[in-house]
Parts: C-alpha cells; structure tokens; sequence
C-alpha cells in the first residue's frame, strides 16, 4: 500500500480551496508565494533538518529524496538535508516547520505527543513485537490517515510516513544494568515528552528530560548518569565515550516521523505535489532497509573503543513496571484502543523472531 494516497487524500480538500480562492491552478514564482513556476528554470530548495549525523541512512535517504524530487520535477524542486542539528532543536525546528520557513524535517515520536496526544500509543514501551511488526502498522493507510493529517490545520504539518527508528535500550556509565532495581537513583536522559518521563520512572530511574545536543557535556559532568538510546545514537554522538555500558532493555521501539509544513506541500503544483507523495514509499523503504546495517556498524565502532553490550538483562521484570502506563495511554479514548488493538494484531502475526 502506498502511503503518498493517504497524505494526498488529507491535503487535497484544503489544497483545493486554496486553489480556488486564489483563482488559478499550480503556484509559480511569479504569484509571489515562493513556489517554483514550471517555466521559470528556477529551482526551490526545501530545507530538510535532521538532529543527527550524515552518517544515517535517514540522512542519505533524505539525499536521495532531494535528487529525485528534482528529476522528477524537472529540476523545479530539491531537498538539502541539514544534519547534526544545524537548523536547530527538534522543537525549535518544529515550529519553524509550523510556520514554515523550513519544509521537512525528521522528528523523533515523541515530539509529536505535543499537538496531538494520540501518537503517544506508538511510542509506548514495549509496544511492538518486531520491526516486520511496526512496518505493517505504519504501512496501514486507513489505520494511520487520520492521525497523520490531523495536525494540518492547528499546526500546519504533515506526517508523511514513519519510520523505523531502532530499539532503544538504557546506557549509563556506573554498571551493567540487569534489573530495574539497577536503576534506582540514576539519572537517566529521555525525550521531551510525559510519556518517557513516566516510562523511565517506573523504569526506576529519575527521569531528566533534554535536548539531544546537551546529553554528551551532561554525562561527561556527572548532570546525567545515563540515557536511553538505540546503538546509532549512542555511537554517533560519542556518548560511547562517556557512557560505557550499554543494556539491552529493548523497552521502545520509536518511530522516527519524516514531516513537511502543510503551507509548502500547498504551495506546489498538483503535478509537483503528486511527484513528492510519490517518492515517499522508496524513501521510508530506503530509510528503513539501512538501519540494520548501520546498528551493526555502529555497536562495532563502540566496542572498539571500550563499550560493553550486556544482553543479561530481566526485560520481563521492566515490563510488568511500565504495564500502567500502556493501560492508562491505551485506555483514554477509542481511537487509541483502536490503534492498540491493530498492534496486537500485528504483533501476532509478526512476533518477535
């Protein structure tokens, strides 16, 4: 199934009036709204930011995205990524998405939680059996329509897919950690959002919510004892160096969304605008295929270096801890129950291998 269908079907009625309010068809440079007119020869770059390395295969599937939209386009459209938060914060970023000085943008799940609480069901912990598992479900237009388009007209953004993202597992620079009675008193760094402050709680950590860029200076301080991360993160942003054991909680399996402002995709032409939807596919697959890799690169460099992967780790014990949060998240209205409900399913016909 192609989810360009499902994002075109939430845009084009908003589209549409914008359309028809104007007077015209496809935007040009010469209507002053910034979009590429098809006989200008100009082209119009869109700014994509992203928080990490241009090691990542988001990175080099946003690449890929940028050259493809420009052929085709016939060159009316590029993308140049922006790696290691040149842009900004994820929240700084996003709000520029909002208003749309700048374009697409990867965000990790939890960010999203914000403007609307219902994607907090996919970054629940221990939510999905496997990554065939969260491919069907993020792959599933009619499950996920709603919610991906349902920020479109407070906030002027698109998901326009989800993307696998690793498995996040607990580092800290004290000990191997097997139980959570391990991480009684450790101060552990987690995402921006209610749902991983309250995970890493019952977790048995104290939960210190931070920016991405801040986490390297905070554990080589002491401000952090740890943080939770799959094993790209740790290894690309060095916290390998300062944070040698790493556990395998497996506690979150977190999407990673690719988002555009809402104001940019209705600025282009519908020809224009149909080719981006199309290409999303091969970039989430693209995205998604490299990942593999890239985790078994990355735990390689980290253990050269002195890092130790400890895999004696209770997760049945972490997961009976963090049971309240899923029933309280789950249980607050039908569309998270249905959205729960599909996971289980998929879970059953994907377990873990």
């Amino acid at each position: 199934m192609k989810l360009s269908k499902v994002i075109l079907t939430g845009v084009v009625g908003l589209v549409s009036l914008g359309l028809a309010a104007c007077g015209g068809g496809g935007g040009g440079a010469a209507s002053g709204d910034g979009s590429a007119d098809a006989g200008s020869g100009e082209t119009r770059e869109f700014k994509l930011a992203f928080n990490q390395t241009d090691q990542h295969p988001q990175y080099k599937a946003g690449v890929e995205f940028g050259k493809r939209l420009e052929e085709a386009t016939d060159g009316r459209y590029s993308i140049r990524v922006y790696p290691n938060e040149q842009l900004g914060t994820q929240s700084d970023v996003i709000q520029n998405l909002s208003n749309g000085t700048v374009e697409l943008m990867y965000v990790g799940g939890p960010v999203m939680e914000g403007f609307n609480k219902d994607f907090a069901v996919y970054n629940l912990p221990y939510m999905f059996a496997s990554q065939e598992a969260q491919r069907e479900i993020f792959r599933d237009e009619e499950l996920n329509a709603d919610l991906f388009t349902s920020i479109e007209e407070s906030k002027s953004i698109t998901v326009l897919a989800a993307l696998f993202a690793g498995v996040r597992n607990v580092y800290n620079s004290k000990g191997p950690v097997q139980t959570p009675e391990d991480l009684d008193g450790m101060k552990i760094r987690v995402q921006q959002s209610d749902s991983q402050v309250r995970m890493i709680e019952l977790m048995g950590a104290v939960a210190s919510p931070m920016g991405q860029g801040d986490v390297y200076s905070a554990l080589q301080t002491g401000v952090l004892d740890g943080a939770e991360n799959n094993e790209t993160v740790y290894n690309a942003l060095k916290h390998d160096e300062v944070a040698k054991y790493y556990s395998y909680t497996r506690h979150l399996m977190i999407p990673d969304y690719l988002l555009i402002s809402t104001k940019a995709l209705e600025s282009m032409s519908e020809e224009d605008r149909q080719a981006l939807l199309d290409l999303v596919p091969e970039i989430q697959q693209m995205a998604d295929d490299g990942f593999q890799d890239f985790i078994q690169e990355s735990k390689a460099n980290s253990e050269s270096i002195g890092a130790q992967f400890n895999d004696d780790v209770d997760v049945e014990a972490f997961r009976a801890r963090v049971q309240p949060l899923i029933e309280e998240t789950v249980n607050e209205n039908e569309v998270r129950q249905t959205l729960y409900q599909a996971i289980q399913e998929a879970n059953a016909a994907n377990p873990a291998s």
